[in-house]
């Protein structure tokens, strides 16, 4: 952390923080369920798969699900899942999962204790206070990406910071791949929207680490991020992006958007019961896939406002669910992946109120990997520049609250004391002297002014001060280097590949 040694400073000298690490929570989890109750709900999720089931519209998967066990009608395209032969797969899953970035020291964990944090992902508008909120571009995902590599918590490009709204919706997925290849060198997600895109990610995943597939899947270079249709429902694209980027041995995450009222039950148990059997039946469909691939156990519980229908985040709802089901993916072996997020619509008070409840239940929770970390804005519609850095701002003090404290003989500086005696001060002393740059969180855009000081340099708010810091970063840029050959060849892979959808589609 910056209160530790490996600060620096950027090229302007206005940005000090923490060198890319891997996070690791040593704390206890808060566990908000006894163990009675996660047996309950595990037994209801199960009760869900055999009774209930689950719509799977992608008829591959149904087959898949069909030679591995399970009753399925085709009428109805719905799948009703052994227990015992959900659990038994279920368990094929590892507990730590990892990826790797084009820079071999961005290798990540997740799982065990371990923490990733990914920048903000899927926003179709994009906002900052210099030209207001609008429809992504090209121009916006790409500044996204290049503060995403310079801001050294977020350990992972988002998968797609903001949707480039002013390029051919049939190929743009082209464009945000080889942005992610070209302008950061940490791992980046692929998207899971039909059999092509995931392919296209796979293919540009090899030129960019000159492999072949057995190399990519012995060392996943994805983490990918999907969703079901919450209630009950796995939709084709989605199922035939899961197989195609599980049998390739990436990292895969479901995430069943349960919405306690509207898209699950108005409780949050309710909302566990349904998250869970989407989860068992997910994890179950990717280890037939292909045995022992990672899968992390997805949670987006929060509730909604039930007098406009719109979704609430960041709430004591949201808090609890995400420890709950923390408890729940450790029950199963399985890493955890939580949000930071907020139904603000500016980056406010309440952006950073809701925001640092999602992140308490999160890290509180042991989330394994916290998508959205950074720049989630209006319930997920937009991706602020501002927020951002406010939101790295938060990650650098959870990271530096999550080393703990040393307590030994130097850190309690009992010659100190000695020497000071009552009634002195510690300013001067040799313990402060040699310790104090590295002794206390520095912070990234927070003002520890007086009043006075803080008036006389004009007065800016969080806001101002976070977006002159992204201008400041993005003129201080610098891409990460590649191999001319490497960047050739992918550019003329997106070509190819622009052509051949144009002619026959994706």
């Amino acid at each position: 952390m910056a209160r530790r040694t490996g600060r620096r400073a950027s090229q302007s000298n206005t940005l000090v923080q923490p060198p890319y690490r891997q996070l690791a929570n040593n704390f206890a989890p808060v566990e908000v369920l006894s163990p009675e109750q996660v047996e309950r709900i595990h037994a209801s999720a199960l009760d869900v798969l055999e009774d209930v089931g689950l719509r799977v519209m992608d008829a591959e998967a149904r087959s898949l699900l069909r030679e591995g066990g399970f009753k399925v009608d085709e009428a109805t395209e719905q799948v009703f899942f052994d227990a015992e032969r959900v659990m038994e797969l279920v368990k094929l899953a590892p507990d730590v999962a990892s990826v790797r970035g084009k820079d071999p020291q961005k290798r990540l964990k997740m799982g065990g204790g371990h923490l990733a944090i990914s920048a903000v992902g899927g926003a179709p508008f994009v906002s900052d206070l210099q030209r207001g909120r609008r429809a992504g571009s090209h121009a916006d995902l790409c500044d996204l990406m290049r503060l995403t590599q310079m801001l050294n918590a977020l350990h992972m490009e988002g998968g797609c910071s903001v949707e480039p709204c002013d390029l051919p919706q049939d190929s743009r997925h082209l464009d945000v791949y080889l942005a992610a290849c070209t302008l950061t060198d940490k791992p980046w997600k692929p998207q899971t929207v039909g059999a092509a895109r995931a392919r296209d990610s796979l293919e540009m995943a090899k030129i960019l680490h000159q492999e072949n597939n057995d190399q990519l899947a012995a060392d996943p270079v994805f983490m990918t991020t999907t969703n079901t249709n919450t209630p009950l429902v796995l939709d084709a694209e989605i199922a035939q992006g899961v197989l195609t980027l599980a049998r390739a041995g990436q990292v895969i995450c479901v995430t069943p958007f349960a919405l306690s009222g509207a898209m699950a039950p108005v409780t949050v148990a309710g909302a566990l019961v349904l998250q869970t059997a989407e989860n068992l039946a997910s994890c179950a469909l990717v280890q037939l896939a292909r045995p022992g691939c990672p899968y992390i156990y997805g949670s987006f519980i929060s509730n909604v406002d039930m007098k406009s229908g719109s979704p609430a985040f960041g709430t004591p709802e949201y808090t609890l669910g995400a420890q709950a089901s923390g408890q729940i993916a450790r029950f199963y072996g399985l890493p955890f992946r939580s949000s930071n997020v907020t139904a603000s619509n500016a980056p406010d008070a309440q952006a950073a109120y809701e925001s640092q409840m999602s992140l308490w239940g999160a890290i509180t929770g042991h989330a394994s990997v916290i998508n959205q970390g950074a720049g989630w804005l209006e319930g997920g519609l937009v991706a602020s520049f501002e927020k951002l850095i406010i939101d790295v701002e938060m990650l650098q003090m959870m990271g530096a609250w999550m080393e703990g404290l040393v307590v030994d003989d130097v850190a309690i500086g009992m010659d100190a004391i000695r020497d000071v005696g009552p009634g002195g001060h510690f300013f001067g002393t040799a313990h402060t002297l040699e310790r104090y740059r590295d002794a206390f969180y520095t912070p990234l855009v927070s003002d520890w002014s007086n009043f006075e000081n803080w008036t006389e340099a004009g007065a800016k708010d969080t806001s101002v001060r976070a977006h002159e810091l992204c201008q400041t970063l993005l003129k201080t840029y610098e891409k990460p280097a590649l191999d001319p050959a490497i960047g050739e060849e992918l550019e003329a892979y997106v070509a190819k590949r622009k052509e051949e959808i144009s002619r026959n589609g994706l």
